[in-house]
């Protein structure tokens, strides 16, 4: 699977999970509104229908509905307008400049057809506060209230009084179950009213039945003239339907008639309710959809930009691979073009050390093909008899041999120190005896070689690599030193073991500085052929340097000579 695809698949799966989340914290928090929206404004409906129900189950008509109407809109900010059946108005907390009313109503405020969303619990749908004929007298109730007073005085229960005006009395937890209290049967007994109105009730019924196919007038024990509210649906379907239509027909006179309710804000709009219904949320789907395919693009767009220089470095790697070593890349911003800076230093590198082997092969094959052409001019000469094989022949051919001899110490040694094989063996020494012993073995030279040391000069190094260090660079300065110069070896503490090897030769170019420790560099090219050595001195002198813990730098002025100069930490 290709990074572009991976990096996309990855961008767009955490994008479909934000938004899912995002969606459904989106969807919970809007249902959590809708419901109290709904709640709120169902609770606000209900209690202006309760008001208007009221009013009308206790009125034949709407005639004097227009202060509650007005205290309604007060309390709830809202337009209430009550029309008939025909929309004649009858009452509107509006003003002549109110906007139309609305073309389907609220709900219908009928007392004898209770909405059961706005007002639950009501028998045969019929407001419990409509009791028409069943309405009390003031002396009934008068009489009856002092009688339930009196009881309730006895036993503690409460007095409760019902839509008739006829007193109930109720059990607290004050009230005594054990007191001994008169009974009063004029309490649980009907009036002469409720007797009235209840046996009108009976007749009605019996009408409906006898009205009804298939079934006859019959006694109806369950049926008693009592409350309007003690009637409950206790017989078969068509006596429980007999017994409603008997009661709207009996108390339709006393209550008001139906009307078409209104409810709107002040400017005439309907209350708005949001609904989370499936057009909702399919658009909120589409949305979702939408803004993941503007991710998606995005994603792309993004993975096309990171991996288009991958795959430039990629490509250019395999040509790398493949042999060219002069091969770039463009480099952006970013982390992307710290990564294309690094390939191309990398590449650059690549082909200075390639170049460098280049050199190295043929510094290798003309070091090794002047001593071995000699030694074997020679060896021919004495085998045909031209030379003689005196000791001036051997003495030539043992400095040839002794020439590759170097060249091949040399190698081994800078072919150990690349594979990190070169073994030392440190040991405590002074190092102003190794200055010593190197100036020593460098004398009566056209070139003055002097050491300067500064007492003891304690070190823990091997002795043997040390030597050759400090040996390679003062061959090293003798080489570019002309006759009559002078090389000075000096040793310090300085923080550290100090030796410094400087020379009144050529000296060194600033932009060749940098290279002087590369093998097979040198800083006079014409030196390759004969007098400037294997070119590996310098290069192995910083491996051995750095084995031991230490660092050599140069510093040089052309004209000037130069100064190399070796740091190891003290013992």
């Amino acid at each position: 699977m290709s990074l572009l695809f991976r990096f996309f698949a990855v961008s767009l799966l955490i994008a479909a999970s934000s938004i899912a989340v995002t969606a459904w914290l989106a969807t919970q928090a809007t249902t959590g509104s809708i419901r109290q929206e709904r709640g709120e404004a169902l609770a606000t409906d209900a209690t202006i229908y309760d008001r208007l129900l009221g009013y009308a189950a206790a009125n034949p008509g709407w005639a004097g509905v227009q202060s509650t109407v007005d205290a309604l809109a007060a309390g709830t900010g809202r337009r209430i307008a009550l029309t008939g059946w025909d929309r004649t108005p009858i009452a509107d907390s509006g003003d002549a400049g109110s906007p139309p009313l609305p073309v389907d109503p609220t709900v219908v405020v009928d007392p004898l057809h209770v909405n059961p969303v706005l007002k639950p619990g009501g028998v045969d749908e019929i407001d419990p506060r409509a009791v028409g004929p069943f309405a009390l007298t003031q002396r009934e109730r008068d009489d009856l209230r002092a009688r339930a007073d009196a009881i309730a005085a006895c036993d503690g229960r409460t007095v409760v009084v019902q839509p008739n005006g006829r007193p109930t009395l109720v059990p607290t937890r004050a009230s005594s179950a054990g007191a001994d209290c008169a009974f009063d049967e004029r309490l649980n007994g009907a009036t002469a009213t409720e007797r009235e109105a209840g046996a009108a009730l009976i007749e009605l019924v019996r009408e409906c039945l006898g009205r009804t196919p298939n079934l006859k007038p019959f006694p109806m024990p369950w049926l008693a003239p009592e409350l309007p509210g003690s009637y409950r649906a206790v017989g078969s379907p068509a006596e429980s339907a007999c017994l409603a239509s008997a009661r709207r027909e009996q108390l339709r006179p006393h209550v008001a008639p139906a009307a078409l309710l209104f409810l709107t804000e002040p400017t005439g709009a309907v209350p708005p309710t949001v609904d989370l219904s499936t057009a909702g949320v399919t658009r909120i789907a589409w949305t979702a959809l939408g803004i993941l395919a503007l991710a998606g693009v995005a994603s792309w767009l993004t993975a096309n930009h990171l991996v288009r220089p991958i795959r430039a470095l990629t490509a250019a790697t395999q040509r790398m691979g493949a042999g060219d070593r002069e091969v770039r890349v463009s480099a952006a911003k970013g982390e992307i073009g710290e990564l294309a800076r690094s390939f191309n230093a990398m590449s650059a590198k690549l082909a200075d050390t390639e170049r460098q082997r280049q050199a190295l092969v043929g510094d290798v094959a003309h070091e090794l093909r002047t001593p071995l052409s000699n030694v074997t001019g020679w060896l021919e000469a004495a085998q045909d008899g031209v030379a003689a094989t005196d000791q001036r022949l051997v003495a030539l051919l043992a400095e040839e041999s002794l020439v590759l001899q170097r060249l091949v110490d040399d190698l081994h040694d800078l072919a150990q120190a690349d594979a990190g094989t070169l073994r030392l063996h440190p040991e405590p020494i002074d190092a102003a005896d190794v200055v010593e012993q190197v100036v020593a073995a460098h004398a009566n030279r056209d070139v003055t070689v002097t050491a300067r040391t500064e007492g003891e000069l304690f070190c823990v190094a091997d002795p043997v690599r040390l030597r050759q260090a400090v040996e390679n660079l003062v061959t090293n300065a003798i080489r570019y030193t002309p006759a009559g110069g002078a090389v000075s070896v000096a040793a310090r503490l300085d923080g550290g073991v100090v030796i410094e090897v400087a020379d009144t030769g050529v000296g060194i170019a600033p932009d060749d500085l940098p290279h002087v420790f590369d093998r097979f560099w040198r800083a006079d090219k014409s030196r390759s052929r004969s007098t400037g050595g294997s070119g590996l001195g310098l290069a192995i002198t910083r491996h051995l340097v750095e084995a031991h813990g230490g660092t050599v730098t140069v510093t040089s002025e052309p004209g000037a000579g130069a100064t190399f100069r070796i740091t190891l930490p003290v013992a």
